[in-house]
């Protein structure tokens, strides 16, 4: 639910009219000051966070993978028991 009223604000606040979605000067204030730029984080960082509350769960198994955070998905490492046993010693 929370999810959801974040996605809605970003839609009524952020959203360019021409695409994309700019940053904001203060989000404390109704309606908050734009700025003319978009945050290139922003499509990384925040759009990965809406992907994991609302993608279908068999796209990517996050049982197998997990996220950087520039929102790579990398799959997840098991090392053998052989590489366990030696203490990962580099030496």
């Amino acid at each position: 639910e929370w999810g959801w009223k974040i996605f809605e604000a970003f839609e009524k606040y952020a959203k360019h009219e021409t695409g994309g979605y700019t940053s904001l000067d203060d989000v404390t204030t109704i309606p908050p000051g734009r700025r003319d730029k978009m945050e290139t984080f922003w499509l990384a960082e925040t759009l990965k966070y809406l992907y994991l509350l609302f993608g279908d769960t068999d796209v990517l198994p996050l049982d197998k993978y997990v996220f950087n955070t520039e929102a790579h998905p990398l799959p997840i490492f098991m090392p053998s028991e052989e590489v366990r046993g030696a203490g990962w010693s580099r030496s």
